[in-house]
């Protein structure tokens, strides 16, 4: 779906995105490793031939580094073949950059931005995001904000605006204007009074108080937070057994593999819309595909640690990473202990 996504968000599809795609072995004259329909299925929708839309997908998925090759067979089925260190490979690159994964690399990115808010907490919060997101992409950040922002919303919410940035001449501006929040979030304390107010879309009314202070799968916040505590466990109790992470391949792991995989473009994506709530929706979606691969992490009983263990525990600690990577944008904290 990383494919389908893509294409929508940069407008070369217009469908609905479908909730899933299904993904078999090929049938005669198919190819590779997997096969996928999904081109005839979003064809009638797009108003275009379906092989065309496999095309338009086909150039997607092979920007994504686990795909060895992509070809369209027949009237427009998608045929990939997998790099079988493809796993190994994001995972290793996500534990060597750490938390800055999918910030540039290349230092300023030549674009200079300028933030126009008004003093009201839940634009100053978004603002400060949206400053954060747009500076991990490289861009030169300048703020302006109309009227005087309360002094607890940074001393709180940690939503520091006061310091304007340097003087440039931007090449885009941009308004930060998100529906307020009616009741104070100071109470819920910085990390859920931030993410009450940055996971709502811009156009939908924050719930505070909500139930983001709730310990409980309910809550997305309480998810994100508990599946990164999970994977710093799970490192500490392999340490204690004697073993260590070696990035390697990881069966049954492709929905957690393609979003960690996708982070770079989500941060991308997010910094020039402008949409922190994206990022927040991203975060859930690592934390609950990562949860499932937590428990055969560790070796059971007498069965002694072996490659795929560590591979396992891997991909846990580069799923934890871009956690707390996307949180520490966010300006939320991804504790160890939880």
């Amino acid at each position: 779906m990383h494919a389908v996504r893509r294409a929508v968000d940069e407008g070369e599809l217009s469908v609905t995105v479908p909730e899933r795609a299904v993904v078999a072995p090929p049938g005669p004259g198919g190819r590779g490793d997997y096969a996928t329909n999904i081109a005839l299925q979003l064809a009638r929708a797009a108003g275009r031939p379906p092989r065309d839309v496999a095309e338009v997908l086909r150039a997607r998925l092979l920007d994504e580094r686990r795909f060895a090759d992509v070809v369209v067979t027949g009237p427009g089925f998608l045929n990939v073949s997998l790099h079988n260190t493809a796993s190994g490979d994001l995972v290793d690159e996500i534990l060597r950059r750490g938390r800055r994964y999918g910030h540039t690399t290349s230092g300023f990115s030549g674009f200079a931005l300028k933030i126009y808010c008004r003093a009201e907490v839940r634009a100053v919060v978004v603002t400060d995001v949206v400053a954060r997101l747009a500076r991990s992409q490289g861009d030169i950040v300048r703020v302006s904000c109309t009227g005087r922002p309360a002094p607890e919303w940074g001393s709180v919410l940690g939503a520091d605006i006061t310091t304007p940035g340097p003087r440039v001449i931007p090449d885009r501006s941009v308004t930060v204007h998100p529906v307020p929040a009616r009741v104070d979030p100071l109470p819920l304390g910085r990390d859920a009074a931030r993410w009450a107010l940055l996971h709502p879309a811009a156009h939908d009314r924050p719930k505070i108080p909500g139930d983001h202070l709730v310990q409980r799968e309910s809550n997305p916040l309480f998810r994100v937070r508990y599946a990164h505590a999970r994977t710093r466990a799970l490192l500490r109790n392999a340490a204690d057994l004697g073993f260590h992470p070696e990035p390697g391949p990881v069966s049954a792991a492709e929905a957690l593999t393609a979003l960690l995989g996708d982070h770079p473009r989500v941060l991308a994506a997010t910094a020039t819309q402008h949409t922190p709530d994206r990022l927040a929706r991203h975060l859930i979606a690592v934390a609950d595909a990562v949860m499932p691969l937590l428990p055969a992490v560790l070796p059971l009983g007498e069965e002694k640690p072996s490659a795929a263990h560590r591979a396992r525990l891997a991909l846990a600690e580069a799923a934890g990473t871009v956690l707390a990577g996307g949180l520490s944008l966010l300006g939320i904290d991804a504790p160890d202990h939880l």
